[in-house]
């Protein structure tokens, strides 16, 4: 379904916020904070987890440039939608890599959040960039669960839902593998935390974006689904008993994915739902099911007897998945792909987003 966003500023603001580079000054390119306050309106909450993130990347930035409190750019990301700053994440090089905010409007607000966990993405800075690449190669081998950031934060989760809090989750790009990681954590133990992805990745060949034939996309991904199946069965044949269900715990949690078709990160999330819908279509969709529980690598791994613990991250049973739909001016030049590339990855297009697509998948 085709909709529109009530949260965009004029089409000045709009222009600067996704043309210009990232100013960190809200109030130049940040969202329209006057909207009426709607927990129960997914634009509005998109709007607002999107800035709080960005709020967790402007500290990170704040803290680079040295900014005193009078220069600091970060606060209004969060004071413009009643948050306060409860927690900061700093890793042991003394970068800034989330935060926690705690929602203090005056008087109770149905369906909101008590606190907000919110993950920055790779900033490559020199006193940052180390430890994010880092973490990006710990999460591309599927092992970010064994980072000391991943391993804060997830004590700061569980500390908080234990006590009762209402807890959100909100992340882009590697903030989002580590919001989706804590998401899938804490679903196994029973809470279903609302969990916000802005461009998560998905560690797999761009299929999505780099064919363009309908047809073509649907074959592979059949021949896919056919291979990994067998897979699967080989696997139950040669180690014996039950193939493992990934899926079976993390059933009822339906995170929210924020992707752009552009985005060779996080674009194949479209193709990896969307596939799933067709095969049922046809008929075939026990056979999808199958194929989608486990990567091709750790089946490929169990069946020779290897050790393939390590659960693939953007493997996931359901999701409310919103793709932005807005065709950007066309950019020229050298660097064009790069900049392309950029604004598709962007934090910013999900607060300023005009024309998206929505659709639940289960």
């Amino acid at each position: 379904m085709l909709c529109c966003s009530p949260l965009l500023r004029s089409p000045k603001k709009l222009n600067q916020g996704l043309m210009s580079p990232r100013s960190g000054n809200f109030d130049l390119s940040g969202p329209n904070p006057g909207v009426s306050i709607d927990w129960n309106n997914v634009d509005y909450r998109r709007s607002v987890l999107s800035s709080l993130v960005e709020g967790a990347y402007i500290l990170e930035r704040d803290r680079l440039e040295k900014h005193d409190e009078i220069q600091a750019l970060a606060p209004p990301w969060w004071k413009s939608f009643h948050f306060e700053l409860y927690h900061k994440f700093i890793d042991k090089t003394g970068s800034i890599f989330g935060a926690i905010y705690e929602y203090k409007y005056p008087y109770p607000v149905p369906n909101s959040p008590q606190y907000v966990i919110a993950f920055r993405g790779t900033i490559l800075k020199k006193r940052t960039a180390s430890s994010d690449i880092k973490s990006n190669f710990k999460c591309l081998l599927n092992k970010l669960h064994e980072t000391p950031s991943f391993q804060e934060a997830m004590y700061y989760v569980h500390k908080m839902v234990d006590e009762g809090a209402r807890v959100w989750l909100a992340g882009h790009s590697l903030g989002s593998a580590m919001a989706l990681l804590a998401g899938k954590e804490m679903a196994k133990m029973g809470h279903l935390l609302e969990t916000y992805l802005f461009n998560p990745p998905f560690f797999s060949f761009p299929l999505e974006g780099a064919i363009k034939d309908e047809r073509v996309k649907f074959r592979i991904r059949c021949a896919t689904s056919v291979f990994k199946t067998g897979l699967t069965a080989l696997n139950v044949v040669v180690n014996g008993g039950q193939a493992y269900d990934p899926f079976a715990v993390l059933s009822t949690w339906v995170p929210y994915l924020f992707v752009n078709p552009d985005d060779p990160i996080c674009s194949e999330y479209i193709g990896y739902f969307e596939h799933r819908k067709k095969m049922k279509e046809n008929g075939v969709g026990i056979l999808e099911m199958v194929a989608t529980k486990n990567s091709t690598r750790n089946l490929c791994l169990s069946v020779l007897g290897m050790d393939s613990r390590s659960e693939p991250l953007h493997l996931l049973p359901s999701a409310d998945l919103t793709i932005n739909r807005d065709q950007f001016p066309d950019i020229e030049g050298v660097f064009a792909a790069y900049k392309k590339f950029k604004r598709a990855h962007g934090i910013q297009q999900w607060w300023n987003l005009s024309l998206y697509e929505s659709m639940r998948y289960n």
